[in-house]
């Protein structure tokens, strides 16, 4: 039942983010005690001192926008959190975690720094992912497409270029006709699929732990979802 318990997971700078916070809140607390003591204090200083503490708090805003919580599992799914927007997926949804590899000249496979998701049905991730996230996902897994097509052991069945944003309007198994951005994720998924075996990835630059151990704690909760 341990296992079961809802796992946060950070990115690696998460650590290095929350010393800087400290870091800054003291140099802001010093700031102000600094002003406070000082009787002859101009206007000017205080403007200047001002704006710079709310330069440092504005700074601190802004890292711990970038650097959250970057994935939570649950005994009902796995959830990515981003300030892009994330995406969530039931266990129910998901056929296949794993470290998705690409061949070698020798023919020797190689695994990739990600972690592959494979997913039942578009439809569940289609419905609940915002535009930004779409757009990070078109855009940085674009290295990953294309490591993949050229280390294709087979010919794969439409060109590179065909592939890279391909945005034919896709039917959903919910009726649903998807166009645009949300249409280009899903063709994206249906090619890495074929190439790699997964539809959706995870990099390990978002996970404060080895890939291994990510998805050794997912198939758990896959396990337990499927019992």
């Amino acid at each position: 039942m341990d296992a079961l318990k809802t796992v946060k997971i950070y990115p690696p700078q998460f650590e290095a983010a929350r010393w800087s916070m400290l870091a800054a809140m003291a140099v802001a607390f010093g700031l102000v005690c600094f002003f406070l003591i000082q009787p002859t204090l101009s206007f000017g200083q205080g403007v200047l001192g001002l704006i710079a503490i709310i330069a440092i708090f504005f700074t601190i805003n802004k890292l711990l926008q970038r650097v959250q919580l970057s994935f939570s599992l649950s005994f009902m799914h796995l959830q990515h959190h981003s300030f892009r927007g994330g995406w969530a997926l039931k266990w129910k949804n998901i056929a296949a975690i794993g470290i998705p590899q690409v061949y070698r000249q020798e023919g020797i496979s190689e695994p990739l720094p990600w972690v592959g998701i494979k997913i039942k049905h578009y439809d569940a991730l289609l419905e609940g992912i915002s535009l930004r996230m779409v757009t990070h996902i078109i855009m940085t897994q674009r290295a990953l497409l294309i490591t993949a097509y050229r280390r294709a052991p087979s010919k794969p069945s439409k060109p590179l270029e065909d592939m890279m944003f391909d945005d034919t309007p896709y039917r959903g198994e919910n009726g649903i006709l998807y166009k645009g951005l949300m249409a280009m994720l899903a063709n994206r998924m249906r090619y890495t699929r074929e190439l790699l075996g997964y539809d959706i990835f995870v990099s390990e630059d978002l996970l404060d732990r080895p890939l291994e151990d990510f998805v050794g704690v997912t198939r758990r909760y896959l396990a337990a979802a499927q019992e």
